[in-house]
């Protein structure tokens, strides 16, 4: 697939990066032309200096027989008018772009290809916030996210030394527990995965990965930690674009205080969220948060737009009593070094919004694809078309499939019903196959697995 990419940010480069090493045709075009050198030397890829939404740039990406346009710069104008541009003159096919302004969002006719053609609209804001709630309403989780428009989920938690799975088998963790209907596709052990079988026990520090249906999933996640005391207070810090949607999501079942440091906002936010309390100071200041109670709070967010404020921030919060932290970290380099510290979960945007970028660029019917383990693993939803005779997967009991080294599938979305994969469950035409993949540069093995043929036999 040829693939024209606008902006060699953190997003943007790392998109560029990880669609190269799958023999895509990517061209990356930004105005720093050290940038491109650097992300060039990494990878096969072709590179453009100019301003990204300029016709002569365009053309000289070849927009004209591009597939698809993503345009990721820091200027949410400049990515509307690429769209536009490559609609107008090149008839680009598909048009992806990040618009991050609240105001632009509001107004939905505005993105129709009869004003301003984009095809998918991707806010980083929005997919953040939304991550961020999905973790506080599963405590003890590490990360949770969706599938099948909500009816499936997938949990990571960390097994702690306290939990009464550790010692035991895979195969005898749900003894006892009938109503536990889950599946789990994935175990790391020191960084690396293991390969899960009947004999795998499980240690405390493993990183545990399982699919579940979404009203079990809580429960699931309750059982294997062994909590039972569910999140009720929250404490954020920053008063942006995503704390502010944060706090508009949780305020209805959460009791949540919203720190922000410029008066000016703090007083919109005053104004513009109904519970929760917005206070005026710096989440930084240790007399401000002992003030507030830190010591009660469940789980403190710190989610201003400086890395170091919110390490700062959420270390000191951990320190003072806060049960779990969870801090905003733009930063690659940072987010392996914060976890094995005192912050409890760091959150990269980029790693959030490229798996939202990748299900919109998968070939095949992929509908959700989500980034893992720092863009080394992923989870994907794929639906199966075709019947025995054109698919590889259609008619087929999942031990049949000829999957990958370290892909297991976890669930099957059957219309509304969710079924928990077993080796004997036989896949169905318009199936939603939820599948986690070890490897992510594997994904064509997937993709080619679920491509119906004509020829196939």
């Amino acid at each position: 697939m040829k693939i024209i990419i606008l902006g060699a940010g953190q997003v943007g480069g790392s998109l560029a990066l990880s669609l190269a090493n799958e023999s895509n045709d990517i061209t990356l075009v930004d105005s720093n032309p050290d940038v491109l050198r650097e992300i060039q030397d990494r990878a096969d890829l072709q590179t453009i200096v100019g301003h990204a939404s300029y016709p002569n740039i365009l053309e000289q990406a070849g927009a004209r027989d591009a597939n698809m346009i993503v345009a990721l710069t820091n200027s949410d104008e400049t990515n509307m008018v690429a769209c536009q541009v490559a609609y107008t003159l090149f008839h680009t096919p598909t048009k992806i772009a990040r618009v991050r302004t609240a105001d632009y969002l509001e107004y939905k006719d505005l993105f129709v290809q009869e004003a301003l053609p984009i095809d998918v609209l991707i806010s980083p804001e929005m997919l953040v916030s939304g991550y961020v709630q999905n973790l506080i309403e599963h405590p003890g989780a590490l990360q949770v996210l969706n599938f099948a428009n909500g009816k499936v989920q997938l949990v990571a938690i960390k097994v702690n030394e306290n939990s009464h799975i550790v010692g035991k088998a895979v195969t005898k963790i749900f003894d006892g527990m009938k109503t536990m209907d889950t599946s789990i596709v994935a175990i790391y052990r020191d960084q690396g995965a293991l390969s899960i079988n009947s004999e795998t026990i499980i240690e405390a520090g493993d990183d545990l990965f399982f699919v579940a249906a979404t009203a079990q999933a809580k429960n699931v996640t309750t059982m294997l930690q062994g909590l039972d005391k569910p999140n009720r207070r929250v404490l954020i810090a920053g008063g942006g674009n995503i704390g502010s949607q944060l706090a508009q999501m949780l305020e209805g079942h959460f009791r949540v205080k919203l720190i922000e440091r410029d008066s000016n906002r703090a007083q919109t936010l005053c104004e513009t969220l109904d519970k929760t309390i917005v206070l005026y100071g710096d989440a930084a200041d240790e007399n401000m948060l002992v003030d507030e109670n830190i010591d009660s709070v469940d789980v403190f967010c710190a989610l201003t737009n400086d890395d170091e404020a919110n390490i700062l921030s959420a270390m000191l919060a951990k320190r003072l009593g806060a049960r779990k932290t969870m801090s905003l970290i733009n930063r690659p380099s940072y987010v392996e070094l914060v976890e094995s510290g005192m912050i409890d979960i760091a959150i990269s945007p980029q790693q959030v919004t490229i798996g939202a970028l990748l299900a919109h660029i998968r070939r095949g019917d992929v509908v959700a694809v989500h980034s893992l383990r720092k863009g080394s693993a992923e989870a994907i939803e794929a639906v199966a078309h075709g019947d025995e005779n054109t698919s590889k997967v259609v008619g087929r009991e999942i031990s049949e499939l000829k999957l990958p080294k370290g892909a297991a599938i976890g669930a099957i979305v059957r219309e509304e019903e969710v079924l928990i994969a077993r080796a004997e469950l036989v896949i169905q035409s318009e199936d939603h196959v939820i599948m986690f993949l070890a490897d992510k540069h594997k994904i064509g093995d997937v993709e080619r697995l679920f491509q119906v043929s004509a020829t196939f036999v």
